[in-house]
């Protein structure tokens, strides 16, 4: 199997690190297209004001000056275009990316440029606690549970146009229960927090925080199944059309839309 590693924390990464030792489990034909710097929080964006500059760091090993996005399409069109992959791996992120974090996380977003090239895509993130900051947040979890969770999802029927999202919780390999499939959460954004500071020279400036989780009835999304102690696998689809919404509106402009 040809494995297409990528991420949005940047090549050189702890976490990617540790995704390529998980990928080596699976596979000796790895190949790796990360951004050459930190893309947190980029989403789905593409980079079309700017080239984009493609370095090579080794065999089978290149960075892109840009984003997940650019990084993914890099690879598929022009680095891997003659031999492209069967599955892509993207992570291990350094941090959650739960609930509608999906919407602006670049980990998932790569994941899902993967999905729309019809290829089986997954995207790996590592929870942390408040005592794991900086480069020092333990992946422990990922390195442990990682390959128990990719290979039934690699023998899983494939539905084109989907991809896998999975979180692994923060905490110590043997503490973890298990693993849950669950449906994708959602904060209350009225929880919000914003920072607001003053620099050295007087003027404001902030920083954005989430609030407290919102509990759901059963503990059925993400949110929960990883404060649960599970390592949370969620499938999730790139079609975004609300379908009782098409008959509502059609109602609306006197139209069939079936």
């Amino acid at each position: 199997m040809r494995i297409l590693l990528t991420n949005d924390d940047g090549i050189h990464a702890p976490g990617f690190a540790v995704l390529e030792s998980i990928a080596a489990k699976l596979s000796d034909d790895i190949w790796m297209v990360a951004p050459a710097e930190e893309q947190s929080g980029a989403g789905h964006s593409l980079t079309l004001s700017r080239p984009i500059r493609l370095r090579k760091h080794g065999d089978r090993k290149y960075s892109v000056s840009g984003t997940p996005t650019d990084a993914v399409m890099m690879a598929l069109a022009h680095v891997m275009k003659d031999n492209p992959p069967d599955l892509i791996l993207s992570g291990v992120n350094r941090g959650a990316n739960l609930a509608e974090d999906v919407t602006y996380s670049g980990t998932v977003s790569a994941a899902m440029e993967g999905a729309l090239a019809g290829l089986r895509s997954i995207a790996l993130s590592q929870v942390y606690s408040r005592e794991g900051l900086g480069d020092q947040v333990p992946f422990a979890a990922a390195e442990a549970w990682a390959e128990r969770v990719l290979r039934p999802l690699m023998e899983a029927p494939f539905t084109p146009g989907t991809l896998i999202n999975v979180n692994f919780p923060a905490m110590e390999p043997d503490a973890i229960k298990g693993v849950r499939v669950c449906r994708q959460g959602i904060r209350d954004y009225g929880r919000l927090r914003i920072v607001e500071r003053t620099d050295p020279r007087g003027y404001r400036y902030y920083w954005f925080g989430l609030a407290p989780t919102v509990e759901t009835p059963g503990h059925v999304t993400d949110l929960e199944v990883v404060a649960d102690g599970y390592v949370a696998v969620t499938p999730l689809y790139l079609d975004l059309t609300h379908e009782p919404g098409l008959d509502l509106l059609a109602d609306r402009f006197g139209e069939n839309v079936r």
